[in-house]
């Protein structure tokens, strides 16, 4: 006679229904994370992953237009070949024993990233008129981290610009250094204070809310910003009015940190680099104050 076929185990219900089942990959791996998503980032975790995903989103344009890389790399070389070359020749800006023009470069360098980021704001205005803003600020994502995403995207853009003036300034015959921790130095400052100023035309725009306001202003401080700065001649040799004035301005001490990275001359990097994370954070909080002035 044959036996009888064994009962099989009882299972619970509850058992039952809680059971997922998971399949082995034929790597030996898991597919559990294509029947259940992963846990999704709280807290603190969420707000690095959403500055990259703005980061990276807004240096995706540049794959569909390059055009503004190539036009903004004509003025900083018009300013290396033709100021820079001639006031090399006539010695009427005393640098000491650093070649004029070797001086001039790091000040180009900070000058080509501030033009960039200053009309950073126009974009913010074109997004809130084609509607992109108001449906980034109905996410979860904090206005910081939209912010701060943009402001390191600019910061990025300014860091191929400089990468440009400073491929150009040594076809010049500028001496700079080549040291792999000293160019992740200049990067880091560039991004830095292109941070800030895209944050001041953020900040700017969440003001004055129309494009034609934001280009007037811009146009309107750009050279005051450059020209009471150490870009383009020692701070020694200004006026004690001036003097105070670059003191308070962040792109003296983006132009510092340049020089003291590139052509290793005296500068005090530390302090630099404080002052350009100090006014990086504030421009942050400054712009994310009032981005929502903007989807109104």
């Amino acid at each position: 006679m044959s036996a009888a076929p064994a009962a099989p185990h009882p299972v619970s219900a509850d058992a039952a229904v809680g059971a997922t089942p998971v399949t082995a990959a034929p790597g030996g791996g898991s597919l559990s994370l294509l029947l259940a998503p992963p846990r999704a980032r709280t807290g603190w975790r969420i707000v690095p992953a959403r500055v990259g995903a703005m980061c990276i989103v807004e240096l995706q344009k540049l794959r569909h237009d390059r055009t503004e890389l190539y036009t903004r790399a004509v003025q900083p070389a018009l300013w290396l070949l033709i100021f820079g070359e001639t006031f090399n020749r006539i010695h009427a800006i005393p640098t000491g024993s650093v070649p004029y023009l070797d001086f001039l470069a790091p000040g180009i360098i900070a000058q080509s990233a501030m033009f960039i980021a200053i009309f950073y704001g126009i974009m913010i205005i074109w997004e809130r008129d084609s509607g992109v803003l108001t449906k980034l600020l109905v996410t979860p994502t904090p206005r910081a981290a939209l912010v701060t995403g943009k402001a390191f995207a600019a910061g990025v853009k300014a860091v191929i610009q400089a990468l440009v003036v400073v491929v150009f300034a040594a076809i010049l015959g500028v001496g700079m250094t080549w040291n792999p921790l000293k160019l992740l130095g200049v990067a880091a400052i560039v991004i830095l204070g292109g941070a800030f100023f895209s944050c001041l035309s953020m900040t700017i725009a969440g003001i004055v809310l129309t494009r034609d306001r934001l280009m007037g202003i811009g146009q309107a401080i750009t050279m005051p910003l450059f020209f009471s700065s150490s870009a383009l001649y020692p701070v020694s040799i200004m006026p004690g009015w001036l003097q105070a004035i670059s003191k308070a301005n962040p792109l003296s001490y983006q132009v510092d940190a340049l020089r003291g990275l590139l052509l290793g001359t005296p500068a005090h990097i530390g302090t630099d680099f404080g002052v350009l994370v100090v006014a990086a954070a504030c421009g942050i909080a400054a712009a994310s104050a009032l981005l929502g002035r903007l989807a109104k």
